[in-house]
């Protein structure tokens, strides 16, 4: 008798043990905050001043409203796991994620509770480094801007910032800013061209062109027992370009990327890391965040290449993450429900793998007018002309 009830313990242990790690679930979040310094130029605080340095100065205040409002969107939501766009980097962690954190996240917001993210991941991007070559064909080679390998009047606008309530495996961080646009297998580079149909790039350009237009991060966290990886990145925006469309099909190719890269076989063998490494995922499970600046059925970018990640088979099938405010927004668009910016598009993701994952349930924040807390979001100066894109997952 006195076996029989060891083993009936020893099995009810195993069972509870099961349905607890089967229970372990976390909340993701993607946000394309706007905190980039040309958001604050029209600021008087201070004025005069460097103002490629405006955001890490507003941050060490802890008193600047819009900064105060997303971190209260953030304390309403609660990710465990949260990207943020548009975040400008710099080498010095303690003006950018640590005062952010404990000047605004660790602040409880309007009677918010206060949220803290003791690990992140920040490092640096390609905007507003200097490419050396004439990218946008206007015959001069500019240190910055259009010339730049991303977009950007400095280095480091527009950088990303992933915060965590999990530790970050930093030593298997695997970055992929300088990888070479040529190096990756079926890209887009011959098809943009003038109107007579010679190439858009000369072949100086084509030998230094990064396709990353900020990053690509593969970011391993550790939930529990297991390990989610993070794949993180912001794609240019298919626009601000012409006829030769080389900011859409760089987009195009900048999300071809990720479904290469998890496909993990030999379509990912071209793929190699900023330390050399060669080949595609390795792991079980990912989620894939970020401003992927697509549609896949409106809007200006290529659309299939997005339709085409989102059905990826090594992705979870979903819904979409919905908000009435986004609904209320433009009641005559019948994908309004689904946007997550406030000009009308999905654009902001959460994307995670079918291995490893069940999804609780989801969101867009985006209160309808008249809401509580719809005072946030009513326009870019509130918070961001982006909003905050959240999943529940439980992992399996």
């Amino acid at each position: 008798m006195k076996n029989v009830l060891i083993l009936l313990g020893v099995a009810l242990t195993m069972q509870l043990s099961g349905c607890a790690k089967s229970q372990q679930t976390i909340r993701v979040a993607t946000f394309n905050v706007s905190m980039e310094a040309d958001n604050y130029r029209s600021s008087q605080e201070f004025a005069n001043q460097d103002d490629s340095t405006l955001l890490f100065k507003h941050l060490a205040t802890g008193t600047n409203q819009q900064i105060k409002n997303i971190a209260q969107i953030i304390q309403r939501v609660r990710p465990d796991i949260i990207l943020l766009n548009e975040f400008d980097y710099t080498h010095d962690a303690s003006i950018g994620p640590e005062a952010f954190i404990k000047n605004y996240l660790n602040v409880a917001q309007q009677g918010m509770s206060a949220i803290d993210y003791p690990y992140f991941y920040y490092g640096p991007v390609n905007t507003g480094v200097g490419s050396g070559v004439d990218l946008n064909q206007d015959g001069e080679v500019e240190e910055s801007g259009s010339d730049a390998f991303g977009y950007g009047r400095y280095p480091g606008q527009y950088g990303m910032l992933l915060l965590s309530r999990y530790p970050i495996d930093l030593t298997n961080v695997r970055t992929f800013q300088r990888f070479l646009w040529k190096d990756m297998t079926n890209n887009q580079l011959a098809n943009i061209t003038h109107p007579d149909g010679t190439p858009w790039y000369s072949d100086e350009a084509i030998e230094t062109l990064r396709l990353s237009s900020k990053s690509h991060w593969d970011i391993p966290v550790q939930v529990g027992d297991e390990i989610v990886h993070v794949l993180a990145s912001h794609p240019t925006p298919p626009v601000f370009d012409g006829p030769e469309n080389r900011n859409g099909l760089r987009n195009y190719d900048e999300i071809q990327f990720w479904s290469d890269y998890i496909n993990a076989d030999e379509t990912a063998a071209y793929i190699y890391d900023d330390n050399g490494n060669r080949g595609g995922f390795n792991g079980q499970r990912f989620v894939i965040l970020g401003d992927l600046n697509a549609a896949q059925n409106e809007g200006d970018g290529e659309r299939i290449m997005l339709a085409n990640l989102l059905a990826h088979p090594k992705v979870l099938q979903h819904e979409l993450p919905t908000s009435r405010g986004g609904e209320n927004a433009k009641k005559e668009n019948p994908n309004a429900k689904y946007h997550t910016a406030q000009w009308g598009l999905t654009v902001d993701y959460v994307i995670p793998s079918k291995a490893g994952f069940s999804i609780i349930n989801s969101g867009v924040f985006w209160p309808a007018e008249g809401e509580p807390d719809s005072e946030l979001v009513k326009d870019r100066e509130a918070s961001s002309d982006h909003r905050l894109v959240w999943q529940t997952l439980r992992l399996k």
